[in-house]
């Protein structure tokens, strides 16, 4: 009977391993839709252009999720980022908070940058 539980438990476990997980970030599509939308302002590698403009690269990705949402319901205001926020998923949203969470400080620069200060940023 032990071994029985055992090898039941092993199986429930492989299966569990097999089913993706729900929410699961796909940090290739996060970083496609940044680059093609967010790193105009915010950075190519998510340290802004400007001292108005807040830096992603490295924040909690909860954090992002939640000041996005903020902006897509209207609860956190701002002209620009507000028309922005409207538009995407939150899966979209999860991706995006996904990749800029990834970022590191000291990273290079991808594309073969050189590797300086804040992320690569000589």
């Amino acid at each position: 009977m032990h071994s029985t539980l055992i090898g039941r438990a092993g199986t429930l476990v492989l299966a569990a391993a097999q089913v993706p997980l729900a929410g699961a970030q796909d940090l290739a599509a996060g970083k496609a839709r940044a680059d093609a939308v967010c790193g105009a302002c915010h950075g190519a590698n998510g340290v802004s252009v400007s001292d108005t403009i807040p830096n992603l690269a490295g924040q909690k990705s909860a954090y992002l999720q939640s000041q996005l949402r903020a902006l897509k319901e209207g609860t956190r205001k701002n002209a620009i980022m507000g028309a922005i926020a409207a538009q995407p998923s939150a899966e979209y949203i999860a991706n995006v908070a996904a990749h800029y969470a990834s970022l590191h400080i000291g990273e290079e620069v991808a594309g073969g940058g050189e590797p300086g200060g804040v992320l690569g940023v000589p």
